[in-house]
């Protein structure tokens, strides 16, 4: 079973973006989560993924919850603001979300869907 983070913390970050006229949900950045939520949430049993530095558009099906092990990025989503995280941070994006990944340096994560 997969468990969002639901505390909200002082060192949350959400972003909102607007599609049109539209409010998207928001993606959900948790800056160096406790290493008691990353067990709970199982994170470090989840699959990695690895990308070089590099600017590609992707779009969610499912909500994705990643935790980034590496890397440095900025996340546009369309109709928004960019978004940046980085090492150490737990990021939550919105099932329906397209957006444009620019990776500034390469990136490790574990993430998962759903």
């Amino acid at each position: 079973m997969i468990h969002a983070p639901v505390a909200v913390e002082k060192n949350t970050k959400n972003v909102v973006a607007d599609n049109g006229g539209q409010k998207m949900k928001e993606i959900k950045i948790l800056h160096n989560p406790e290493e008691k939520l990353v067990r709970e949430m199982g994170i470090r049993n989840w699959p990695v993924w690895e990308k070089e530095v590099s600017e590609f558009a992707w779009s969610y099906d499912e909500q994705e919850t990643c935790l980034l092990l590496e890397g440095e990025v900025e996340v546009r989503p369309e109709g928004g603001e960019p978004v940046k995280f980085g090492k150490g941070d737990l990021v939550v994006f919105p099932a329906g979300m397209s957006c444009t990944w620019k990776i500034s340096k390469a990136v490790k994560k574990h993430y998962n869907f759903g």
